[in-house]
């Protein structure tokens, strides 16, 4: 894997594919484990997670369900502050066990905003599987129960990440150059 450029940056490889099917399937598998008994109902959070959703539910060997939300407060390399939810979660999840399915969590604060709002619809259960986690960067108190990768601060693209719409289709994770020339 070399250096690749998406819009105006360069990135370097980072997480390579195997690495993270790696680690997909070991979630998928504490899943298996832990809702042997259930049908959970998984909630993929668009656009950044379908990759990890489609790749995690592959490997997901009970009854269970699917459905996605959009939640976005990123533009370009930062967070915008600010949570928009330009589609709403469509399904009862009312004693359901609800599986929160997201790419990355930085700051925390898309699933701050959206966390409370899907507890007011009293879940039997709520958990979450991330695939990326920055805690040096988690400003926000988020529990995370299945986590693919601890990873730092550094902005990072592919496998569902992009920068301003570019990127999501590439199949490892690159990080920024530090140095760009």
């Amino acid at each position: 894997m070399s250096a690749i450029k998406v819009h105006d940056k360069y990135f370097v490889p980072y997480l390579s594919e195997e690495e993270i099917q790696h680690h997909i399937q070991e979630i998928a598998a504490k899943i298996n484990t832990d809702y042997a008994d259930k049908k959970p109902l998984f909630i993929a959070i668009l656009n950044g997670s379908f990759m990890f959703a489609a790749d995690l539910f592959k490997h997901i060997a009970i009854d269970c369900e699917i459905c996605f939300i959009k939640l976005a407060s990123y533009k370009g390399t930062k967070s915008t502050g600010q949570v928009v939810t330009p589609i709403g979660l469509d399904t009862d999840v009312t004693g359901r066990d609800i599986i929160i399915v997201e790419d990355i969590v930085d700051t925390g604060k898309t699933l701050n905003h959206f966390l409370p709002q899907l507890h007011n619809q009293q879940p039997t259960s709520l958990k979450l599987a991330i695939l990326l986690h920055k805690p040096t960067a988690t400003v926000y108190p988020i529990k995370i129960d299945y986590c693919g990768f601890s990873i730092p601060d550094k902005f990072v693209v592919g496998y569902g990440l992009d920068y301003n719409g570019l990127g999501r289709n590439i199949r490892s994770i690159y990080q920024l150059q530090e140095n760009e020339a």
